[in-house]
């Protein structure tokens, strides 16, 4: 019996808008300097929301080759976000911007749909 790798298929995806999900120009320059050192330059940023932090709920950011199974892609600024069906629901609305600030520097997510936020801006509750 002979083994060959056969293609594997597309995922299957959707294609969100910038309702979902909007990043800053600034934030695009920065995602798009990162994913090329890693020698992704089609790479995404996943954006997903999980369990844990003070107010129960946590953003975890990953760059990524591209979208998964499922996963709701955003062509936003020239760089594509993607995320899963179930975080989607929790930063529907949101901008992503990020500053370069020492002290509070890096990737922000302001979430209108978040009901309430922790002192150290890392966990929200919906």
């Amino acid at each position: 019996m002979q083994v060959t790798d056969a293609p594997k298929p597309e995922p299957k995806i959707i294609i969100g808008n910038e309702k979902l999900c909007k990043i800053t120009e600034k934030a695009s320059e920065k995602l798009t300097s990162l994913l090329t050192r890693q020698g992704r330059p089609n790479g995404a940023l996943r954006l997903a929301v999980i369990g844990g932090g003070c107010s129960g709920l946590q953003y975890k950011m990953d760059l990524v080759d591209g979208p998964a199974n499922r996963d709701i892609l955003v062509r936003t600024c020239n760089v594509n976000v993607v995320m899963d069906p179930k975080s989607a629901r929790f930063v529907s609305g949101s901008l992503l911007d990020y500053s370069d600030d020492l002290q509070k520097g890096g990737f922000k997510v302001t979430n209108p749909a978040a009901a309430a936020h922790c002192s150290c801006g890392e966990s929200f509750s919906a």
